[in-house]
């Protein structure tokens, strides 16, 4: 792999993600991160990990899932479950001993890399929260139990229009590899702490080469992800163009149709008109005629030439 140009790490990929929220030096910005996610719904003191695995058929799909026992300002405990996701994610309740009947709630919060395209959820929501329902009812089935997507690809913002806590964690998730230095508008010292543990330049080799190796790993995805997307709305666009100009074709076929008969009744109409004053004029000739009149009088009289009107004669 050619050197690595960022100064800091993407915490998109695996590697990023584990480091920032996935270890114990570190609980601290996982912390803030959840709070800011909650957004007064827990407020959470403290976390202890519980484990960490990864999840997915074949490499490609592995992703970094770990549990963390939080406690909020209560003392009542629940369990967050995290999901950095690139692929569409397969729910992964908790597990272990943990999980009991004592806990207060569970959460399942997926990172997405991705636009989820879900019809059931609102497209220009980021933020997306999930319970179980009974189908035939639509009442809560368990409200312990919950599931957090966000949509990390959706968040567009600029620097200038970061105005909550939450809104620069979703920056600095998105864009942390793209800076060259902290923004002003990351004052907050929770991100002094994140820059620092994010700077490259600081990883021993064998740091280095996890990232390096997470970092292939996370680019060769999602290529593979967005070439599969652009030629499925490629195929998407060019069946809708075949199926709207076939559409278009046999709508005009048929505009074309009643248009021509249209024109064709109205000429029709138009020479039949013609035809009927004609024989209209000649039959006036032949009695004018009859009654005396010069040749040049019915002629006058008809506006018939007056060679027609000598035919008559005959």
């Amino acid at each position: 792999m050619k050197r690595i140009e960022e100064r800091y790490i993407s915490l998109l990929t695996d590697f990023g993600f584990k480091r920032i929220f996935g270890t114990k030096p570190n609980k601290d910005l996982l912390i803030n991160f959840l709070n800011s996610l909650f957004d007064g719904l827990q407020v959470i003191k403290d976390v202890k990990y519980l484990n960490s695995e990864h999840v997915g058929d074949v490499f490609a799909e592995r992703k970094p899932i770990f549990d963390v026992y939080c406690e909020n300002e209560h003392g009542e405990k629940f369990i967050v479950e995290m999901q950095n996701a690139y692929f569409p994610i397969r729910e992964q309740a908790p597990k272990g001993a943990e999980w009991n009947f004592q806990l207060e709630h569970v959460y399942t919060v997926a990172l997405l890399n991705f636009d989820l395209e879900e019809e059931a959820f609102d497209k220009n929501d980021i933020n997306h929260d999930v319970g179980l329902l009974d189908k035939k009812t639509l009442k809560v089935f368990n409200d312990k139990l919950s599931f957090k997507y966000v949509e990390i690809a959706k968040f567009n913002k600029t620097e200038e229009e970061l105005d909550t806590l939450y809104d620069k964690w979703l920056y600095v998730l998105k864009n942390l590899s793209r800076l060259d230095e902290r923004p002003s508008a990351l004052k907050e010292k929770v991100f002094t702490k994140l820059f620092e543990e994010a700077e490259i330049a600081k990883f021993t080799p064998t740091e280095l080469k996890e990232y390096e190796d997470s970092l292939k790993a996370y680019r060769d995805v999602k290529n593979s992800i967005d070439t599969a997307l652009e030629k499925g709305r490629e195929e998407g666009l060019a069946k809708g163009l075949e199926k709207g100009m076939a559409k278009g074709l046999e709508k005009g076929r048929e505009e074309g149709m009643a248009k021509g008969m249209e024109k064709g009744l109205a000429k029709g109409l138009e020479k039949g008109r013609e035809e009927g004053m004609e024989k209209e004029k000649l039959s006036t000739a032949r009695r004018l005629l009859s009654m005396g009149l010069s040749e040049e009088q019915v002629s006058t009289a008809t506006e018939l030439p007056l060679e027609e009107i000598q035919k008559l004669r005959g």
